[in-house]
């Protein structure tokens, strides 16, 4: 082979004067930089993307594809985005980028939350209070407030590379989307959901209004817990009507303000009470609790006088422990012996429980407080005081009357407001409620049927997400859906002046909707009941029509629950044809949500379109420090999207994202941050090989068939389409962790470390041109177009950046996001199962070989692998391969020299490959100046006496294009 190369060469003699040997190299060259500079490139990339409408043309790339569609579940626009928000939103991107790159029409409409409390309390704020302004100018400066951080938000969320119909999103402000709002609750109303009632729900005193149970979140709170007596006055059954009235019931509460509104004792109809003489008197309480008793007041002797069951109780009067009344034994399912005496004090006004109780046995509905959570009849000691200041002074009033056993402060779970954090109080007020267990006009099942129905037919990523949901609809109760409000959507609602009577003609009340549909609903409190309503709308009573407004406006969990009614619609493009409604195929959010956004639009789809709004949903954790604890400004432990971006880039952020197993709570830290730095340096600089050895590519001129490539480059070809697939089925699982690792692992182990490692001497060495060398670049080539596509969605500004450097086939678009997958298919070479299975195995001989040559550097017995001379012996099947494949075993292994003997003593024995022996000699041979493997052909070739018979090869083709090129 020298010999020919020699001559060659030499037979030319219009070479005079020998080529540099430095210049014959096919050395990288590339202008795609090592350095990426996220921070500073990547605002130039989105200045670029806008300019070009790239979202919009990646929509018109996919037009008549499949639809796919994510409803964004929609943030409050009140500040800063967070890391948590930031996670939701680019998780989102991902879903929706790797959608339509697997060749979905997959539109993505973001939206804001714009009503409700945490907008009010800052506007509040800006003013100075509540009321200092006429409720149009203030809900004008809601708007404007609103306003201002969506368009803030908006550009964050660009910035982090989220894709989207940015110049128009959806707002629940809006007023289309307040029209279809108000619409919704028409239906409900319309088909017999709705009512208005009396009863205790949630009621923050600081805020003035109700709360549904989706805005109530329980954190740690200290409260008095106390024991009190109510003296016996008689009554009750059997043996319980002689119990005399020296004898007192024992109640154990945490709300001493709720004792003035006591109207009932409740027993379990099925436990054993006990009266008790001890110290402090004849008590009365359930047997199993006198133990507990005595532990919190201190008593010391319990003598049992008698025992009776709870259902003789029923009847029985009690005397109030500070007021001139009297209150009866009743029995009730929900008295336990967890906690307190077995008797429950019952206040019909201030409890769930109490409030079935009390209607139950007919008992009042007392709560006579204010707003702001002060009572209005009373004690004077009591009266004009706020419930929880009231709280000592009602344990005094006990105190002075000999009415209280034990006091003690306990610390426990309790229900606060979930934007001003301050503990709430059950309130029984006049409200509107959707019912969860009534029917539909002409339907069987009811709302609640219907939606525990629906829960079975939706995909929940993780699985415990579907019982989750299941749980708290079977459990919840009816939905309190009215708030002492402004900045909402009203609930459209008449009353006659003469005689009270609520306008039930919806045919007049969906005139308002169309006052709406112009105005939004400032429409309501900018115009008379008379003007919203068609002219001539008469009551009933026969009276002139004079109408009153509804003041409450809607939950606004009923706003955002709406959402799919207002945005899932043929004008927003995320219907099929013909449709006018269809369900997302995704929503995507925090666990908050399952008694949020997730529940309100349930039970709203549910009861108007009869079906789940989603196909699928998928449930992200918190966003945590390194220490586990939650974010936060207080603690400094906070690190903020935009942060992130001006010190490492959005992709790290992304590539943070892609790689956490975010189905569960994820940390994030500068340590983590500097992890991933090193991991993006390592996928950058693999496609920054690729490139380099692209640069004289053509792929319309010099990509070879798949029959033409060599068997290696074939079957790197074969593990591309393996990983391709791979990551296409993890992608459309919403892996997005798998997907990362795997990319991660291919590009740092299988390309960096093992094929381009290998192929390094092919690309350099040999002629430009030669088939070996153009079947390298082929699958280089194609194996980076795959790449890059698959990373696409997480590195969205890298990709964009590589695509921009990478040689373009026929059919690629201007932008990798417009691209779609690399077909699994298309990367197929058609490589026999055999010779796959040939080359996994030679692989892991290499890595054999690859621990035996360290081991030589380690002792010195060689400086690089080019210095050696493997030896082999293994068992005669895998011998007889390695002997077939010995011509490409030197490239493999970049190693000098490859042969087969028995090995001398002290050879590497593979762990992995029974009989395979490995011995590391120093080559033979002189050191190839131009390839730096060692020869003994050096100095054969006269011209270039300094070569190898492989360069010699290299150059007699080098020389021989130029010759033609030259004539």
């Amino acid at each position: 082979m020298g010999n020919k190369g020699t001559e060659g060469i030499c037979a030319d003699d219009a070479m005079a004067e020998p080529l540099e040997l430095k210049k014959t190299l096919n050395l990288p060259k590339t202008d795609f930089p090592m350095k990426a500079n996220l921070p500073q490139n990547e605002p130039k990339q989105l200045a670029l993307w806008e300019e070009a409408r790239l979202y919009e043309r990646i929509l018109e790339a996919r037009k008549g594809k499949p639809l796919f569609v994510l409803h964004d579940g929609p943030p409050y626009p009140t500040g800063e985005i967070h890391l948590g928000t930031g996670l939701n939103k680019i998780l989102k991107d991902l879903v929706v980028k790797t959608r339509s790159m697997a060749g979905h029409y997959a539109p993505y409409v973001p939206g804001w939350d714009c009503h409700g409390l945490p907008i009010e309390t800052q506007v509040e704020k800006e003013l100075g209070g509540k009321g200092k302004v006429p409720p149009a100018e203030f809900r004008r400066l809601c708007r404007q407030f609103a306003a201002k951080y969506v368009e803030q938000h908006k550009r964050d969320f660009k910035r982090l590379g989220v894709f989207g119909r940015w110049h128009d999103p959806y707002l629940t402000m809006s007023p289309d989307y307040e029209a279809v709002t108000a619409g919704a609750f028409l239906d409900f109303m319309e088909n017999g959901y709705v009512y208005r009632g009396r009863k205790p729900v949630y009621w923050c005193i600081y805020d003035s209004t109700a709360l549904a149970e989706a805005e109530v979140e329980y954190e740690d709170h200290t409260s008095p817990s106390i024991w009190v007596k109510f003296g016996v006055a008689g009554g009750g059954r059997g043996d319980a009507a002689k119990i005399e009235s020296e004898v007192s019931a024992v109640i154990w509460t945490t709300t001493p303000w709720t004792l003035p509104h006591n109207r009932a004792l409740a027993f379990h109809p099925d436990f054993e009470y006990a009266v008790v003489d001890t110290e402090k008197g004849a008590l009365l309480l359930a047997a199993d609790r006198v133990g507990a008793l005595q532990a919190e007041s201190g008593i010391k002797e319990a003598r049992v006088r008698m025992t009776l069951k709870g259902r003789d109780f029923e009847g029985m009067k009690f005397q109030h422990p500070f007021l001139p009344i009297q209150v009866p034994g009743i029995l009730a399912d929900y008295v336990t012996l967890d906690q307190g005496s077995g008797i429950v004090h019952t206040a019909p006004g201030h409890g769930a429980d109490d409030f079935v109780s009390g209607q139950r046995y007919g008992l009042e509905i007392y709560a006579p407080l204010d707003d702001r959570g002060v009572y209005l009849e009373g004690l004077p000691e009591y009266k004009g005081k706020d419930v929880f200041s009231a709280n000592p002074i009602v344990v005094k009033l006990l105190a002075d009357r000999g009415a209280l056993l034990a006091n003690h402060e306990y610390k426990h779970s309790y229900p606060h407001c979930w934007r001003c954090h301050n503990p709430v109080i059950f309130r029984a007020t006049e409200q509107w409620f959707i019912k969860i267990d009534a029917a539909a006009h002409g339907r069987k099942e009811t709302l609640r049927q219907e939606a525990l129905a629906e829960i079975r037919h939706v995909k929940w990523i993780p699985a415990w997400g579907e019982d989750r949901m299941y749980e708290m609809i079977a459990e919840r109760p009816d939905w309190t859906v009215s708030r002492q409000r402004f900045w909402g959507v009203p609930i459209i609602v008449f009353y006659c002046e003469a005689c009270g009577t609520r306008l039930e003609d919806y045919k007049a009340l969906r005139n308002v909707l169309k006052w709406f549909e112009k105005e939004g609903a400032d429409a309501w409190y900018k115009h008379s009941a008379e003007e919203l309503l068609p002219p001539g709308t008469k009551c009933s009573c026969g009276a002139p029509s004079k109408w009153r407004k509804e003041n409450d406006i809607l939950d606004v969990w009923f706003d955002s629950g709406s959402s799919n009614l207002a945005v899932l619609t043929p004008k927003n493009g995320l219907v099929e044809p013909g449709q006018d409604w269809r369900p997302a195929d995704v929503y995507l959010e925090g666990p908050d949500q399952y008694r949020g956004w997730f529940h309100s639009s349930l039970l709203v789809a549910t009861g108007i379109k009869h079906a789940a709004p989603f196909r699928g949903v998928v449930t992200h954790g918190w966003t945590l420090d390194e220490q586990g604890r939650p974010m936060s400004k207080s603690l400094g432990n906070a690190l903020y999207p935009i942060e992130i971006c001006e010190r490492w880039g959005a992709d790290l952020l992304r590539l943070w994202v892609a790689s956490v197993e975010y189905q569960a709570d994820v940390k994030m830290s500068e340590r983590v941050m500097t992890q991933l730095s090193e991991a993006y340096r390592k996928i950058r600089n693999t496609f920054r090989f690729a490139l380099s050895n692209l640069s004289d590519f053509d792929p319309s001129r010099d990509a070879l068939p798949n029959e033409q490539l060599e068997e290696m480059d074939r079957w790197m070809l074969e593990r591309t389409a393996d990983l391709a697939k791979k990551s296409r089925e993890w992608y459309a699982a919403y892996d997005f962790h798998r997907v990362y690792h795997a990319l991660h692992d291919f590009c740092v182990v299988d390309l960096s470390a093992f094929y381009y490692d290998v192929l390094k001497d092919r690309l350099y060495t040999k002629a430009a041109r030669n088939a070996s060398r153009r079947s390298a670049q082929t699958v280089v080539w194609k194996i980076t177009g795959a790449l890059v596509r698959l990373i696409a969605p997480v590195l969205v500004f890298t990709s964009e950046e590589i695509w921009r450097y990478l040689p373009k086939g026929k059919s690629d678009p201007e932008s990798v996001h417009m691209a779609e997958f690399a077909d699994g298919r298309s990367l197929r070479t058609a490589l026999a199962a055999d010779k796959v299975a040939i080359w996994d195995t030679l692989s892991k001989v290499r890595g054999d070989v690859l621990k035996a040559l360290e081991a030589a550097r380690n002792e010195k017995k060689i400086n690089s692998g080019l210095e050696a001379r493997v030896l082999l012996n293994a068992e005669p099947e895998l011998k007889a391969m390695l002997q077939k494949y010995v011509g490409v075993l030197p490239a493999l292994f970049i190693v000098s020299q490859v042969e087969f003997q028995s090995p001398v003593d002290n050879s590497f024995r593979s762990e992995a490959i029974p009989g395979l022996e490995i011995q590391v000699q120093k080559a033979l041979g002189a050191k190839c100046e131009r390839c730096w493997n060692f020869s003994t052909h050096v100095g054969e070739n006269k011209r270039y006496p300094t070569i190898c018979e492989r360069c010699s090869e290299a150059l007699d083709e080098i020389e021989g294009a130029a010759s033609v090129s030259a004539a």
